[in-house]
């Protein structure tokens, strides 16, 4: 009797199981990472491929879909890949960075479960190990909405992957063992628009038949610059900074670019001539193909330094008369208040979807008051006579196992609260810095950035309301112009040289998350922390248990995830 009340059980479950795969899909990915030879800028290098590719092959899914991503590591190092914007709804473990993820060893894999919950939009991911950012391995992920919710424009003739960034010819162990003594990396040596250099890569647009429809009306008389709408075809482009420090600016000869999507936002439809990308950001927008048919140039140029790289690329209409002409166009160079103003300009659509049915705007973030606030202020600085960056003073060094399976086995090793909610005005030191919050609280966060260069923040596991940023210094009377109905909903945002930037963030996701820098190599020496979010209720509602495939080290190696 007792088995046959098992079987029945197993019976219902399986069949439970059936229905949550029939509401939400499986997509399921195998990926080799190896090492390969690429000549990006010229010069042949250790590049990181995905199944032979760099970049690697994009994800493509949809709202509330689960991936399932096979990852077997074919390097001699271990390897972690992780995935920028992905929230990992109560799931850190999966996040794929050293502070959540035990590293896949060499000759190994792992498989990494995740599900794009309540999301749509434009991410990428990455190695977040060492310095293997440097050597590739990155991709784009766009998520699509559900086909019953409502998206604010037409469908696009065609959906592009535009990955952007800057590049080292040296190989990534190069750059990495000149941090490790404790020296700063040269200014970088070209920029590359996925993965190849100058006018390496193209994407070929149609103008949808707009020739046709001008000989048919000739008798009627019309304009030959009138470009009927209905026959235009436009496309989208997502744009992401997966490069290692510098903000870029993007603009494509001829063309004016809408704005439609900001990391899982859909935005007021600004038209812009051209955009900044501060590293780590993704935008998608939709440009027309309404020129007369030739190539032009798409051109991608580094931002705010004195010397200025620039690379290009190709839009191809099919019917195309002839190969680019002129010059490439020229972008802003190291105006900052140009920036400004358009990152004031990038604002929520509060009209439109988001991942749910109901429109982005009927949260109203700005008539919450806040429970905490947290400034947060770099700065680099020697420490026993090596460069190190910092937050609130802490330079951040790792532990031998990953905090947040340290955690889970109450294992030890790092103090929550080893970094302070405000700057110290200290010198720099070491720590594992891990801050404590409480789970649903509403906070406010202030990014000061007293450098003389621009910042670009992270916060894995969430998106947060950009209210305000501004030159100078903050103070409490700064709130008076924050924006506090439709500032936009994002995972990173930039911060102006002796600037500040202020965010709104609602805690509604249990974990350990990482806070950092993405200028990599002040990721790699200090500049990052670990944000606690902590919920004493231990319910599967606030947070998943261990993945039972949980890799274990450290000091967690040999124990045991949990039963299966």
């Amino acid at each position: 009797m007792a088995l046959n009340s098992f079987r029945a059980f197993l019976s219902i479950f399986s069949l439970l199981c059936s229905i949550v795969a029939a509401e939400d899909p499986y997509r399921f990915f195998s990926w080799n990472v190896t090492y390969g030879d690429i000549y990006p800028l010229g010069v042949r290098q250790q590049g990181i491929l995905i199944n032979g590719q760099f970049p690697g092959p994009d994800i493509y899914s949809v709202t509330n879909d689960n991936l399932i991503i096979n990852v077997y590591n074919s390097l001699t190092e271990p390897f972690l890949l992780s995935w920028n914007g992905i929230q990992q709804r109560r799931n850190s473990y999966e996040d794929g960075v050293y502070g959540t993820t035990c590293p896949i060893p060499p000759g190994k894999n792992f498989t990494y479960i995740l599900q794009v919950k309540d999301q749509i939009g434009s991410f990428f991911y990455f190695p977040s190990l060492a310095f293997h950012k440097a050597a590739g391995g990155f991709g784009g992920i766009r998520i699509l909405s559900r086909p019953r919710i409502p998206v604010p424009f037409p469908d696009p003739a065609g959906d592009y992957t535009i990955l952007i960034g800057d590049w080292y010819k040296a190989n990534h162990t190069t750059l990495q063992a000149i941090l490790d003594r404790g020296r700063k990396l040269h200014f970088p040596d070209g920029i590359l628009i996925n993965g190849r250099g100058p006018n390496g890569v193209s994407f070929t647009v149609e103008q949808g038949g707009k020739e046709t429809f001008f000989k048919t009306m000739r008798r009627f008389e019309i304009p030959s610059t009138y470009k009927p709408l209905g026959l235009r075809k436009t496309y989208r482009f997502r744009i992401s900074n997966v490069g290692l420090q510098n903000s870029l600016n993007f603009r494509i000869q001829g063309h004016k670019m809408v704005l439609v999507e900001v990391e899982g936002t859909h935005t007021l439809q600004t038209t812009y001539s051209s955009l900044d990308v501060h590293v780590g950001q993704s935008y998608s927008v939709l440009v027309t193909a309404d020129q007369p048919a030739q190539d032009y140039y798409i051109v991608v140029s580094t931002r705010f330094t004195s010397q200025v790289l620039t690379t290009t690329g190709i839009l191809r209409y099919s019917n195309s008369a002839g190969p680019v002409s002129g010059p490439p166009p020229g972008g802003p160079t190291i105006q900052i208040d140009w920036s400004l103003n358009q990152a004031r300009s990038i604002r929520t659509n509060l009209t439109a979807s988001g991942p749910r049915p109901n429109p982005q705007g009927s949260y109203h973030y700005g008539m919450i008051n806040t429970s905490r606030t947290i400034r947060l202020a770099s700065s680099a600085g020697q420490v026993n006579g090596k460069q190190r960056y910092a937050v609130n003073s802490v330079s951040f060094v790792p532990t031998d196992t990953p905090l947040k399976v340290a955690d889970f086995f109450n294992i030890g090793g790092f103090r929550v609260g080893s970094i302070s909610d405000n700057p110290t005005g200290g010198g720099i030191y070491l720590d594992t810095s891990v801050m404590g919050a409480d789970f649903r609280a509403f906070i406010e966060i202030v990014f000061e950035n007293p450098e003389n260069i621009i910042q670009s923040w992270h916060i894995d596991g969430y998106s947060f309301f950009v209210v305000g940023m501004d030159g100078g210094s903050w103070t409490p009377d700064s709130r008076n112009q924050y924006n506090l109905r439709d500032a936009v909903s994002r995972c990173t945002t930039q911060v102006y040289p002796n600037s500040w930037t202020a965010i709104y963030m609602a805690l509604d996701n249990v974990g350990m998350w990482n806070v950092r820098s993405e200028f990599w190599a002040r990721q790699y020496l200090g500049q990052q922390f670990y944000l606690r979010v902590y919920s004493p209720v231990q319910s599967i509602r606030d947070e998943f248990p261990i993945p039972k495939n949980a890799l274990l080290c450290g000091r967690a190696a040999g124990r045991r995830t949990r039963p299966l």
